[in-house]
């Protein structure tokens, strides 16, 4: 070799030296994306798999598609039994905020926060509960009766000082209506 060839290979040098490291090089180029494939493939169809051959057709998986998405439930309004009381009302709707005073809500015994709250009347609680106010939605957000609610009022505010009487049941209101109305 002369210096001008020494001179021109000195730049071009590659790290393969031998035919051997070249079979590898070419071998590696074509295994090594394909594992990557494979391994891609894996990876995106790992889910759970729908259609013939999985419990997606299974009788219990069927029925719970088929299911209704609500449900209706008939009370009798004048069965005293079947309505629940203040603080089962309270445990179930109203907890949620004034147990630690959420959204603004009074925290359920603060004297100091109800009592500005009481000065206004059971009435007027009750028609802002009914009604909201500010972030609690109508009738608290639940699925109760209106008697139930006034329950809840009574409840809630007596445990923050006032000293409601629990709200008579609808029969037995009406019933007392009927016998103070005047006797023709």
């Amino acid at each position: 070799m002369t210096p001008a060839d020494d001179a021109a290979t000195e730049g071009h040098e590659t790290a393969i030296k031998t035919p051997s490291q070249l079979a590898w090089v070419v071998a590696l180029s074509f295994v090594v994306p394909v594992l990557i494939i494979i391994a891609l493939v894996n990876f995106v169809d790992s889910g759970k798999r729908v259609g013939a051959g999985s419990d997606a057709q299974a009788e219990a998986a069927v029925a719970q598609r088929l299911a209704p998405l609500a449900k209706v439930v008939l009370k009798d309004a004048n069965d005293a039994a079947a309505l629940r009381t203040g603080e089962q009302v309270y445990q179930a709707q109203c907890t949620a905020c004034h147990a630690n005073g959420a959204a603004g809500a009074p925290k359920t015994g603060d004297a100091a926060a109800w009592a500005p709250r009481i000065k206004t009347g059971y009435d007027t609680l009750l028609t802002s509960v009914l009604k909201g106010k500010g972030a609690m939605g109508a009738q608290g957000g639940g699925d109760f009766s209106d008697h139930e609610i006034a329950r809840a009022v009574v409840y809630l505010s007596n445990k923050g000082g006032a000293k409601f009487d629990e709200p008579k049941a609808p029969a037995a209101a009406a019933s007392a209506a009927a016998a103070d109305a005047p006797k023709q």
